[in-house]
């Protein structure tokens, strides 16, 4: 490996600054030993870099999972016991949910092995190891490609690696990009699909303080769930069959109950989704302004009918409870994240920035020739298509993301050119296709409630879109209709065939082009995927132009950086932060302690208030001070904060001490920090964790499910 790509980069904040902080940094594992190890064990850490990346003997990562498509999980016995956040498992829970055995209002716990609950789709998956191909995707690239042709040749060769790593070995490979493009790793996993739900504390503990408390400290949520791998009976990953058994680790986290006290080294082993902390000026300008803001305006007033239909309606929040959850997280993540740039004054630090790197760049005639032009072509990226993202984030928003059935008649389009061309091949690919689309989907929806969205979305976009970028389906709205958005949204809902699962499948048991054509649903959804094309391939060669800055800034600031500890931007790849458990100011007069005990709940607790209503065994349970041996001082912690440098993806990822045993549960980041994405503020950003010892507490003390404690090897 080149020494360039050994020494690689802090959060771009800091890059013309002071070197990165400690507890600053989303660390690759392979390359602990070179950058991080010495610094980790200055500040307590026990062990070595090999105790937690290590190809050959088990070490702490495989201890790590991905639980499911977005979040982290970590193993906590010898039977494949996984413990992750509450909201990364709502999903699975609101999946078993009925309004007969409504598990999200009244917790689930498997009293037994057997009682434990198969959860098709849900997944498991361990890194294997990682692997720098930086050379050998190098060596098929050349400066003359366009950015276009540079993606598909990186893809080609990514595959032709991965399929030479894995064939035959039942991993799956996967050859990722870091620094914008100029570096490639290797990553191979072992994905198990049999997972079943064991337990989870009831929304009223696994989601206390709901929407207001979200992203917020204090904090008082015991966000955990509780689930198991299985695997055939030679371990290996197999389809669900009750033959199965519980996957034997090569590692499982012990868990301590020790505590945590202030200063306390930490360390997070988890999947982060996506920063960007190489963002531009003019790319912070274009998040706050376009992407931010309309995803603030729309969702907000989405959320709102959503919500009111959800608490009329027991068997309407069941569905949609998970849908509200994920959609509320990042509505009030954008409000919080331009709340901090604007305070941080972000746009003007990265200005100054980018200032230094051009003075940098022209003191070199050579310099100028290799990155001379990578500002100029962000900013005429971002200026160019301004106008182009404003539609596109509407057309996902409000008409794709915000209105579901345009989302299900969308997928029923890909049948027009079957039909068209009569190929019963292919056309019986896309019933079978939408057939099973469809189960999850109607499961999950109710037409009277998407029907209301459907009125505010279509509206919304109207008023905010310029004419010459609207689908033509509004020109139809306009004439025909008259502009009556309502009686345009009553008459698709009441004739399409996409509104329930009757009408689709009498549809698809005999598919015909004249039924689909003359179906308003369809129509809708064809126009808007007719725009969203047209709009995407003008952005296309501006998004090139962006991409080709991007990846020659970074290179540049590489360059400019070289001999410092850098990190690259998070891209759901195993990453590891080390901090400590500290307090912090937010503000003039304000100071927030490091933990929070289950006095506070009760201090919360509004039995007016959905989000703050307290079951009443928690309650008893408090009056009682029976908290086992899991209290400190006759108080029963509850969460606890950290210096730690996480985002999306990190949740339910374990926090442990300098031992690698488990002393909590990530959850979220702090309202003041969520510019996070984009700069590490190292005085204010913290992570939420949930305490382990109330993760066992209610597992024990709240749930009676002691076998899952007796699992488990606790550190005392």
């Amino acid at each position: 490996m080149k020494k360039r790509l050994l020494v690689l980069v802090a959060g771009f904040f800091f890059v013309f600054g002071t070197i990165a902080k400690a507890d600053e940094g989303m660390w690759l594992l392979p390359l602990l030993k070179q950058l991080n190890i010495d610094a980790m064990q200055q500040k307590g850490f026990k062990l070595t870099a090999e105790d937690i990346y290590n190809v050959n003997n088990s070490s702490i990562k495989d201890a790590i999972i991905i639980f499911g498509r977005g979040c982290t999980g970590e193993i906590v016995s010898e039977q494949g016991l996984i413990l992750t956040n509450h909201h990364c498992g709502y999903g699975a829970i609101q999946q078993h949910s009925t309004p007969e055995h409504d598990y999200l209002a009244d917790g689930f716990w498997a009293k037994t092995i057997q009682e434990e609950i198969p959860t098709p789709g849900l997944t498991a998956t361990f890194l294997v190891r990682i692997e720098d191909v930086t050379e050998k995707v190098n060596a098929a690239l050349n400066s003359d490609m366009s950015e276009g042709d540079r993606n598909k040749t990186i893809a080609e060769v990514g595959r032709k690696i991965s399929k030479e790593a894995t064939d035959g070995t039942g991993y799956r490979g996967r050859v990722q990009s870091f620094f914008g493009g100029n570096q490639f790793f290797l990553l191979v996993y072992e994905e198990f699909t049999d997972v079943r739900m064991v337990g989870a504390p009831p929304s009223s503990i696994g989601k206390f303080g709901a929407d207001t408390d979200n992203w917020m400290w204090p904090r008082h949520t015991g966000d955990f769930s509780v689930f198991r791998v299985y695997a055939s009976k030679d371990n290996k990953p197999a389809a669900y069959s009750t033959e199965n058994v519980p996957y034997k680790p090569k590692h499982h986290l012990p868990v301590s109950i020790k505590g945590v006290k202030k200063g306390d080294f930490t360390m997070i082993m988890g999947y982060p989704g996506s920063t960007q902390r190489y963002m531009t000026s003019s790319e912070v300008d274009e998040r706050m302004k376009i992407s931010n803001a309309s995803r603030i305006y729309v969702r907000g007033i989405r959320q709102e009918i959503l919500l009111k239909d959800m608490q009329a309606d027991k068997a309407v929040n069941i569905k949609y409870a998970s849908k509200y959850a994920g959609s509320s997280n990042y509505w009030k993540n954008s409000i919080g994240m331009n709340k901090a740039l604007k305070r941080l004054k972000v746009y003007d630090y990265k200005k100054a920035n980018e200032d230094e790197f051009a003075k940098w760049v022209n003191a070199d005639p050579e310099r100028v020739k290799k990155y001379g032009d990578a500002l100029n072509l962000i900013n005429e990226a971002v200026t160019g298509r301004k106008e182009l993202l404003h539609v596109s984030q509407y057309i996902n928003e409000s008409l794709f993301g915000g209105t579901e059935l345009i989302g299900i008649a969308s997928s029923g389009a890909q049948l027009y050119e079957p039909l068209k061309s009569g190929k019963k091949e292919d056309i019986d690919k896309l019933v079978s296709m939408l057939k099973n689309r469809s189960v999850n989907f109607y499961k999950n929806y109710n037409a009277p409630t998407d029907q209301k969205v459907a009125k505010a979305m279509f509206r919304i976009f109207a008023e905010n879109v310029p004419l010459q970028n609207q689908p033509d389906i509004f020109n139809t709205i306009r004439t025909k209709y008259k502009g009556d958005f309502d009686k345009f949204i009553d008459e698709m809902y009441s004739k399409s065939i996409f509104v329930d699962s009757s009408k689709l499948y009498a549809f698809l048991a005999k598919p015909t082009l004249k039924a689909l054509e003359k179906d308003p649903a369809y129509i809708a959804a064809r126009s808007i995927n007719v725009k969203a094309e047209e709009i995407f391939a003008k952005m296309d060669p501006l998004n090139q132009k962006l991409q080709r800055g991007q990846r020659l800034f970074i290179a540049g600031v590489l360059e400019m950086n070289q001999g410092k500890a850098m990190y690259p931007d998070a891209n759901f790849t195993m990453r590891l932060t080390y901090g400590e458990v500290l307090d912090y100011i937010p503000m003039d007069a304000v100071h927030y302690d490091y933990i929070t005990t289950l006095d506070g709940v009760m201090e919360k607790e509004d039995p007016d208030n959905w989000e703050f209503v307290v079951p009443q065994k928690l309650k008893d349970l408090y009056n009682a001070k029976d908290y086992g041996r899991y209290a400190e001082n006759g108080k029963m912690p509850l969460a606890f904060i950290s210096t730690n440098d996480i985002t999306g993806g990190n949740s339910g990822s374990p926090i442990m001490n300098a031992n690698g045993e488990l002393i909590g549960l990530a959850f979220d980041g702090n309202w003041e920090a969520m510019s996070g994405d984009i700069v590490f503020e190292k005085n204010l950003q913290r992570t939420i964790n949930v305490d382990i010892r109330y993760v066992l507490f209610i597992i024990d003390k709240y749930a009676g499910a002691t076998r899952l404690i007796d699992e488990m090897k606790i550190v005392e």
